[in-house]
Formats: C-alpha cells, structure tokens, sequence
C-alpha cells in the first residue's frame, strides 16, 4: 500500500479504494492558534467524500490543563464506536497540511494496539492539487465495536523524560522549529518558557517532509536524523510543542525502521510550564 514506507497510502490508492466497506477515512487536521485557521470549519466547507472528522483536542484526556493528551483506551474506544470506526477496519488519515496533526492521529491509533491504520501521502494538499473530488456534507456512520489495547511503552511522561535526560543510552528529540529549540524564539502557548531540555538534539520536523508536504525518502530521513547528530542505534524519545509534531518524527523513525522509541505526550507544554524543570538555552 505504501511507497516509501507501509504506513503511507497514496492520493491513488485512496481513490480506488475509497468505497471499499472496510475503508475509513479521517480528517485529523489541527492546528496552532498562530496559523489562524479553523480545522472545523474546513472540513465543513470541504473534506474527501466520507471522510470523518478526527479532533485530537476532544478525544483526549480532559482531566488535564494540558493540551490533546492521550486518552485511556476505554475513552478512546467509547469515541471510536460512536464515530463508527470498528475493529477490522483500514483507517486512512490525511490533514490539511500535508503531514501535521494526521502522525500525531496514525500514533494514537498505533498507540491503542491498531494495526491497519495510515496517512495519506502529501494529505488534503495533493488530494486538492489533483483535482480530486470534496464533499461538504458529513457522513452518518453507525456505531461499530472497537477494541482499544494502550501500548505503555509507547508513551513517556515528565519522571521519564527527567531519568532520560542523565541517560546516556536514551537520546530526547525535539521536532520543534530549532529557533524555538534555542530558546531564541517565543513560546506560542501563555506561561511557557523558552528553551529546550538539556540534552535533547533538534529535528524539526519539517526537515523530514518534501516541499510538497509528503514525507521524505528513507535515505533522507535517516540523513536528517543523522546529521543532526541522534544515534539511531539508541532508544528515542520524541518530544516538541505538545505532542502533536513528535508523532511525524516518530512516523518518520518507523519508516526506516526505528523501533525503539517513544513519544513524551505533556512535551514542551509540560515541561515549558514547570518552573522547577530543567532548561538549556541559545538565549
């Protein structure tokens, strides 16, 4: 199914395969407040026929201040079964940028023990540069049964991420804009200091993607990860803003066959907002 990697499908196959009973098809588009854009409002106005919108800010634990946290696998399949989403199924997922908040989606599914689920290729961006068709009316899927099955390991918390930042067989990579990285950049979330955790290497994340918003080759991959200095022979811990962007480098650790890491789910949004948490800075 895929071209550079099994978790990718491409704008092709979907429009083949679209209509297929046991095909679903998710809109995960998100977005930081500074990009002023309406993920909501877009796939109202127009999204790929039968799509279902997937918001990362809803189905999360909202017993927390922090932003799109993992839910608990009850939460979560709850909210499957009544999006109509059911076990067996194929789920392909696409956001409005080509690869942004959909990794962050194909994670927490891979997260709640679900194989069969991926990211279209360059996502809404190629699907509309193709002229492929849109539909502004929302599907009324029935609900289905889900089974959830939470990866622990998959997941990092502060107490994690602390014991790893004086581990030297761990290495904590930040998919942040390296201005922000340095600390030379303002936070764009209230009360969140700038800088980054001590040890942790940068990889932004659009490092990883072609122009065109589609992920890179392998080789490239393993070239941006390389040269920004990660040993990819040692355990990962994906961090960035608030756990959105660390999922496309987790996505892109997949492809070239990384599979000892991790995402620390609070990210910056935590670890920014704790006075008493360690900081190295540019600044």
């Amino acid at each position: 199914m895929g071209e550079r990697t099994k978790w990718l499908v491409s704008t092709d196959w979907l429009a083949e395969h679209m209509k297929s009973p046991d095909v679903v098809v998710l809109d995960g588009s998100w977005y930081l407040p500074h990009m002023e854009r309406d993920p909501v409002a877009e796939y109202k106005e127009g999204h790929i026929p039968g799509a279902i919108f997937f918001d990362i800010d809803a189905i999360a634990d909202l017993s927390t201040d922090l932003p799109h946290m993992l839910p608990s696998a009850v939460q979560f399949s709850s909210a499957m079964r009544k999006m109509g989403i059911g076990d067996g199924q194929r789920i392909v997922i696409y956001d409005g940028m080509g690869l942004f908040s959909a990794a962050r989606v194909w994670w927490t599914f891979r997260t709640m023990g679900v194989e069969d689920v991926f990211v279209l290729d360059g996502g809404l961006p190629k699907w509309k540069a193709e002229g492929r068709p849109l539909d502004d009316m929302p599907p009324a899927p029935s609900p289905r049964h889900f089974s959830s099955r939470l990866d622990h390991s998959a997941v990092r918390d502060f107490g994690d991420v602390l014991k790893a930042m004086d581990d030297d067989g761990i290495q904590i990579v930040d998919a942040r804009p390296r201005e922000r990285w340095q600390g030379l950049a303002p936070e764009p979330r209230p009360n969140v200091r700038s800088g980054r955790i001590p040890g942790s290497l940068s990889v932004p994340f659009l490092d990883l993607l072609d122009d065109d918003g589609c992920l890179k080759d392998v080789a490239a991959l393993k070239s941006s990860f390389e040269e920004a200095g990660v040993d990819l022979s040692k355990p990962i811990i994906t961090s960035c803003g608030s756990g959105a962007t660390a999922a496309v480098l987790t996505f892109a650790l997949d492809t070239i066959g990384h599979q000892k890491n991790s995402l620390y789910d609070g990210a910056w949004a935590e670890w920014g907002g704790k006075d008493d948490a360690p900081l190295a800075t540019d600044a």
